[in-house]
């Protein structure tokens, strides 16, 4: 039976009573989420704060699928992680979330076309609309004159940009960011993250942004401190 579409005006994101722990040999458990609640809306931005080893990359690949909960629940554009299969959860994932990190992970050997291509392809499209929507997506994010070069041709904040078509190429319901400029200087920081509003902007598609720059989390629709397992909203 095939995935069923999301409803319309559905949250994007949602995670229910969402916990994740850990056991350190025989006596040491170690609760890192203690019951997450989180809704977030079609084209709403949010960042995501906390000191280092807080969770906040944990929380964010148990959004994205990629890690499992200890209990509780996570539902992408209306389907529950746990209702679904492994292969069904890489294919729900493909169509309806994206992924920016602190390092691009492009892939070397790959030109930037060809890296932005590379989800639309491993969803079954076509190379023929796989090409074209690539061109276009890095057209919208000023790269359109850098089709053929691979990441060692390019610089820091061009191979960002590069990994930013890719996730968007999609055209998910949800970006999910961790540091996206972290590795940048701060000039180029800057034009990432102003290009990153641009496209939640035209595209109406939703971010949520683990982030240490304040920066960053002011220019988002809601700031979210995770301290101690537990998620509070608090202004930037």
């Amino acid at each position: 039976m095939g995935i069923a579409s999301p409803v319309k005006d559905q949250p994007v994101i949602e995670c229910r009573d969402l916990c994740k722990s850990y056991s350190e040999g025989a006596e040491r458990h170690l609760d890192v989420l203690k019951g997450i609640n989180l809704s977030v809306s079609p084209g709403e931005k949010i960042a995501v704060i906390g000191v280092s080893g807080s969770g906040k990359s944990t929380l964010l690949n148990m959004l994205g699928g990629l890690d499992k909960a200890s209990s509780g629940q996570v539902i992408v554009s209306g389907r529950c992680f746990s209702d679904l299969s492994e292969s069904e959860t890489g294919r729900w994932r493909n169509t309806h979330l994206g992924f920016v990190y602190q390092f691009h992970h492009l892939l070397g050997e790959f030109t930037a076309q060809e890296n932005v291509a590379m989800p639309l392809l491993i969803g079954g499209t076509s190379r023929r609309v796989a090409n074209k929507r690539s061109q276009e997506m890095l057209a919208e994010v000023g790269l359109g004159e850098r089709l053929d070069h691979k990441p060692a041709a390019l610089s820091g904040g061009e191979r960002q940009r590069v990994a930013i078509a890719r996730a968007l190429v999609t055209q998910p319901s949800c970006v999910l960011m961790d540091e996206p400029t972290g590795n940048l200087d701060p000039d180029t920081a800057d034009k990432v993250l102003a290009l990153l509003l641009r496209l939640n902007t035209e595209l109406a598609i939703s971010i949520i942004v683990v982030t240490h720059d304040r920066d960053i989390a002011r220019q988002m629709d809601r700031v979210l401190a995770l301290d101690h397992g537990l998620l509070t909203e608090i202004s930037a």
